[in-house]
């Protein structure tokens, strides 16, 4: 067996990560694959309508930013990027990212981009194919949203992004894919394995899985956050993967964080549904067969994966537009704050009827941080604090009557009880609500193309 190691970093675990994550891995260590994970499943359709206001834009703007600063040093060191920035504009993301890797002076850099994840132009045809596009959690029928939906992606697998990769890519730009399909298509490039070799896709699913959301596996986010060292430098994950589909994560010596057993198990719970039958485009992963050890400071083993073959359809993520939604803040002192909460709720809710524009029972929203909320149920709400902070909300469909809540949170500062302060900057006004609408496609009805192209 081959003693070849290939290591696999997370630079970017959603959209809005540190800047100083690629920062930091390509200066801070040895790393020969850094992948950007970005999209979120309501991150899509936010794309869709960035790219009906104006055509160059639907990507990952960060993205390009950052490709910016760190090319010189990837090429110098060789270090290949694979990245879900594309969202639903691709080839404007591949236009963007050449014009700023040109206005570094670098030349033979290799883009290549993977089409075929984004089928919303395709919905008549493949409805009328026999897909039912059932919503996976209630079952309804996709005829409930058709004409409101914004975007249909599907989560491809690590095929085409391996044979970007092939084809000489030092970039591969991709779309809609799942979270671990980054880290698994590199490893299916350099080590040659098959499609079929389901105990190493499995393997390298859960190295996706624990990488996926940069160093919410090296310390980030964990319970016993006081024991983890100098979390303001938590260093971001690097796995380090051999041809056998073993596994070991750690981070650059010298950086902040920590890599333990109970870190990375933290990660592997997860997002976690059926741990016997985690489903992904590639292979179905059992994760109740991971062997999980500590190998040194900062390093954990993970071996025995199995797996198995991944089911005939892939996941299609939807988004539609589910109405409007407003929320307004205020911040409430001195005594009876919730009463005083409680009374200022309800007279902004009795203006909108004096407006005409009332708010049913079922679409108002308050929430009084300060006492408990975020522990409702949980442990005891306290009566009446000090201070709270009075979060009030509506939805429905108008936005015009829900814009009418915005106008009438003001006027309780010098029209209400006393003690209340803290306003936003700015009257707040209504936005879309975005529904997520998750769905099966026959992945024969799925066509990826590779498209590779030199700066």
């Amino acid at each position: 067996m081959s003693d070849k190691k290939v290591l696999v970093a997370n630079a970017q675990g959603f959209w809005g990560d540190s800047m100083l994550g690629p920062l930091r891995l390509v200066d801070e260590g040895p790393v020969d694959y850094l992948t950007f994970d970005y999209l979120a499943e309501v991150t899509m359709s936010i794309m869709q309508k960035q790219k009906t206001r104006d055509p160059a834009l639907g990507y990952a703007t960060d993205f390009v930013k950052l490709v910016g600063r760190i090319i010189r040093k990837c090429k110098e060191k060789n270090i290949k990027i694979i990245a879900n920035a594309g969202g639903v504009n691709l080839k404007a993301c591949l236009a963007a990212a050449k014009k700023v890797i040109a206005e570094q002076n670098i030349a033979g850099v290799r883009i290549g981009i993977v089409e075929g994840d984004d089928i919303l132009g395709r919905l008549s045809e493949l409805i009328a194919s026999g897909e039912a596009f059932a919503n996976l959690d209630s079952g309804e029928g996709i005829a409930k949203v058709r004409d409101r939906l914004t975007s249909a992606n599907v989560y491809i697998g690590a095929k085409s992004i391996a044979d970007a990769l092939a084809q000489g890519a030092d970039i591969v730009i991709v779309g809609r894919c799942t979270d671990p399909t980054l880290a698994v298509a590199p490893l299916v490039y350099e080590f040659g394995w098959s499609m079929d070799e389901y105990d190493k896709l499995a393997s390298a699913t859960v190295m996706g899985h624990i990488l996926e959301c940069g160093p919410q596996c090296t310390g980030g986010n964990y319970t016993n956050w006081r024991e983890v060292p100098d979390l303001a430098r938590i260093g971001y994950p690097v796995a380090e993967a051999s041809a056998d589909g073993t596994f070991v994560v750690t981070k650059h010596q010298g950086t902040g964080g920590l890599v333990s057993v109970e870190t990375i198990t933290s990660q592997l719970l997860y997002e976690l549904g059926d741990p016997k039958n985690y489903l992904g485009p590639d292979c179905i992963a059992d994760f109740t067969t991971i062997q999980i050890s500590q190998e040194g400071k900062d390093r954990v083993k993970i071996q025995g994966v199995k797996g198995s073959a991944p089911t005939p359809t892939y996941k299609v993520s939807m988004a539609y537009e589910n109405g409007y939604k407003i929320l307004a803040t205020l911040c409430i002192s001195g005594p009876d704050a919730v009463d005083k909460a409680h009374w200022i709720a309800d007279a902004v809710f009795k203006r909108m009827e004096m407006h005409g524009a009332p708010i049913p029972q079922e679409m108002r929203f308050l929430e009084l941080f300060g006492t408990n909320v975020l522990y409702k149920g949980i442990v005891p709400e306290l009566k009446q604090p000090q201070e709270i902070m009075m979060r009030i909300g509506a939805k429905g469909p108008d936005r015009k009557k829900l814009d009418i809540l915005g106008t009438e949170i003001a006027p309780f500062v010098t029209g209400g009880p006393p003690g209340v302060t803290g306003l936003a900057a700015g009257r707040a006004r209504a936005s879309e609500i975005v529904g997520y609408w998750p769905a099966l496609i026959d992945k024969r009805k799925v066509q990826t193309s590779v498209t590779v192209e030199e700066v």
